[in-house]
């Protein structure tokens, strides 16, 4: 009797133990940590006027930058049409030594100018480059928006950071290329502006500033717009998945001038596991709105084979997770047109930086503006995620 007492207290150990045992070993044996933002706090910013010249080109229209660790260096893409000069990427340092960004604390050091795969300029008004990301094998992407009104095709190509020459580049889905009759497609200005890469290297992620004709109304005073998030698989270079993205209405509060421009200027990946920060932006007529927002792809419809939203219920559509990190509006600040942003480096406290700048579409009342964040972060395994979902 008491033999077969034991024998179902091990058979009980055994049916409770195993199966924790294998979830444990499935999710502890990859390297799958999540990243949350728990707080952010501005620490600095220092601007370039518009007329700086650097290397005989003038420094402006900064849409996207990335940072590379290793030479403790940022790369930061002008969205010059290679009018004012060829199309280019700069080369930044940013002073953080003291755990804040002061006045005069970014630098030019480099230019690169793009070539295609011939060795030639790209030709005036055929790029319109808005993003730039690093990779780990001596490269950068960089994504344009082309040029919808004459029928120039957005891109997202790998060019050489040495050289800058092109030497790889991403398939396109006709379905954001323009039409001739303005049916389908990207919107002119409101292409692809984000451009990010996983930490692991394996991932590539750009999006749509606003929605594709055939997916609804662009951004307008009080209304939001369906941007496609485009995850590319970079062992294969193929487009694998693509995400809903639905940006905050903004209304302004007086339009003096009648403009107005909303939209996602740019993503950062903070994790191999679909977490991202990003900006939207907009332009009220009076000022700069800026926000940013934690990102999250988990649980997201996969929209890949979706050509047109407005042929589908979009309520069955799962869009990404946002969560509001910080309305730029709450800071003592001039803000300007800011559209790109990088983590940078970690502070001597250890705390993670974030890099913001802007892009003075080289007019004399705009700024090239940098700002400067440390934040505080989580980190979280699947299995502790898990265990949070079903205790909640």
């Amino acid at each position: 009797m008491q033999l077969i007492r034991k024998n179902k207290g091990l058979q009980l150990i055994v049916y409770f133990c195993i199966p924790i045992l294998i979830i444990s070993l499935f999710f502890f044996n990859f390297p799958s940590s999540a990243v949350e933002i728990t707080g952010i706090e501005f620490i600095g910013q220092t601007v370039i006027p518009t007329g700086t010249t650097f290397q005989n080109t003038p420094i402006g229209g900064l849409s996207g930058i990335t940072y590379d660790s290793i030479n403790q260096l940022y790369y930061a893409i002008s969205d010059d049409r290679s009018e004012k000069a060829p199309a280019r990427f700069y080369t930044f340092k940013i002073d953080l030594s003291q755990g804040v960004l002061n006045k005069g604390g970014v630098a030019p050091v480099g230019v690169t100018v793009l070539v295609d795969k011939d060795n030639q300029n790209f030709a005036s008004g055929t790029i319109d480059s808005e993003g730039i990301a690093l990779t780990n094998r001596g490269t950068v992407f960089v994504s344009s928006e082309g040029d919808a009104a004459s029928l120039i095709n957005p891109f997202i190509k790998e060019f050489s950071l040495a050289s800058g020459k092109e030497v790889s580049s991403l398939p396109i889905s006709d379905k954001f290329g323009p039409s001739l009759h303005g049916k389908k497609g990207v919107r002119n200005n409101l292409a692809f502006e984000s451009l990010t890469i996983t930490p692991d290297n394996k991932y590539l992620f750009s999006a749509t500033e606003n929605a594709l004709i055939q997916d609804g109304s662009e951004a307008k005073p009080g209304n939001s717009t369906l941007c496609r998030i485009l995850q590319y698989n970079l062992s294969t270079n193929q487009l694998e998945k693509e995400y809903l993205y639905q940006t905050e209405a903004v209304k302004p509060l007086i339009n003096l001038t009648g403009k107005y421009a909303q939209g996602l200027p740019d993503l950062h990946a903070i994790d191999n596991q679909g977490h991202f920060i990003s900006i939207e932006r907009a332009f009220t007529g009076l000022g700069f709105a800026v926000s940013l927002f934690q990102v999250s792809l988990e649980g997201a419809t996969d929209i890949h084979d979706v050509d047109s939203l407005l042929r589908v219920n979009t309520q069955t559509l799962k869009p990404v997770q946002k969560k509001l990190l910080l309305d730029l509006r709450k800071l003592d600040l001039l803000l300007d047109n800011i559209e790109g942003l990088t983590l940078g480096r970690v502070l001597p406290n250890g705390q993670p930086t974030l890099i913001v700048v802007s892009d003075n579409n080289f007019q004399k009342i705009q700024r090239t503006q940098f700002l400067a964040f440390k934040l505080k972060t989580e980190s979280s395994s699947p299995l502790q995620r898990l265990l949070r979902r079903l205790s909640s």
